[in-house]
């Protein structure tokens, strides 16, 4: 037997219940997914960069304690650079590691 024939109001109600239910279905549920995501990768950086510059400071401090008076004088900035040319090494190091996504796939075609 054939359904019953519903009306237009009836049809549109159901559309629109369809509709609402499929864009939060499309859009909250992926949301918070990604809100986890970007939450547990801003964590990691915030401690990642925070370790990176406490050990810098570490290395500056020891090559400022431990350099028996030879870096004294017009050469008190060599641990400073030395401390800077690590950084620049470390972030060189991680912006060569970025690659988007796919790259792999490209790569080895």
């Amino acid at each position: 037997m054939p359904e019953e024939q519903k009306s237009i109001p009836e049809v549109l109600s159901e559309l629109w219940e369809l509709l609402v239910s499929y864009g939060k279905q499309e859009t909250i549920e992926p949301l918070k997914g990604i809100g986890r995501f970007v939450g547990y990768g801003l964590a990691a950086a915030i401690v990642g960069s925070t370790g990176i510059v406490l050990l810098t400071l570490a290395g500056l401090r020891a090559l400022q304690d431990h350099n028996d008076g030879h870096l004294t004088g017009n050469w008190n900035w060599v641990p400073y650079l030395a401390a800077l040319v690590l950084l620049a090494i470390l972030v060189t190091i991680a912006v060569s590691r970025i690659k988007p996504k796919g790259a792999k796939e490209k790569a080895s075609r």
